[in-house]
């Protein structure tokens, strides 16, 4: 199974790219946008100068439970510059979501409170809601994660849209938000 095989089966359909538009930012974004690529796991991830985003991260139900998410993670993290990435909101119905957000919290990831993300999906015309968890080694204020997710919203998920899917995604100003007074009440 290929590499777009392997995240088409573990994420939902409104929260994946096309393998076009991934392939189109691997060959011209290559300076940003990245694959690291084993036998169990999958990671694209954007890497610039102040930041990482972490598009993905599939670790094959074979390997889950034996330290590669972390070690994957840790190799991140010894870039020394904030990590963020988008997570489903846990569902209590759906034991993975509620897996995956205990990983990242016992990884240092917090939850963006402050940060508002919604996106209808090209693919399904769907609102799809996604919390904005990061880790930072220099202590981020969520102002500057949320000016980070507005920079890859418009430079990597947004990339070329139209002429890849035939539509635009909404504007960023739509689709990501920021409330201050969440952001303040979460540092209290």
């Amino acid at each position: 199974m290929n590499w777009y095989e392997k995240l088409n089966q573990y994420f939902p359909i409104e929260e994946m790219k096309s393998k076009e538009h991934m392939e189109l930012l691997l060959k011209e974004k290559a300076d940003i946008y990245h694959k690291d690529e084993g036998p169990n796991h999958v990671m694209m991830f954007v890497e610039t100068n102040d930041f990482v985003f972490v598009d993905y991260l599939f670790v094959s139900t074979k390997a889950r439970g034996q330290g590669l998410g972390k070690k994957l993670l840790n190799t991140l993290k010894e870039k020394n510059k904030p990590i963020i990435l988008e997570v489903e909101p846990i569902d209590y119905k759906d034991t993975d979501s509620t897996k995956r957000q205990r990983f990242y919290n016992r990884e240092g990831f917090k939850h963006a409170q402050s940060v508002g993300y919604r996106r209808r999906s090209l693919a399904t015309n769907e609102i799809n809601e996604l919390e904005i968890l990061y880790w930072s080694p220099t202590n981020e204020s969520e102002r500057s994660i949320f000016e980070k997710m507005k920079h890859t919203y418009e430079n990597i998920h947004t990339y070329k849209d139209k002429e890849l899917y035939g539509a635009s995604y909404e504007d960023v100003d739509q689709v990501l938000t920021y409330e201050e007074e969440k952001e303040d009440q979460a540092t209290l």
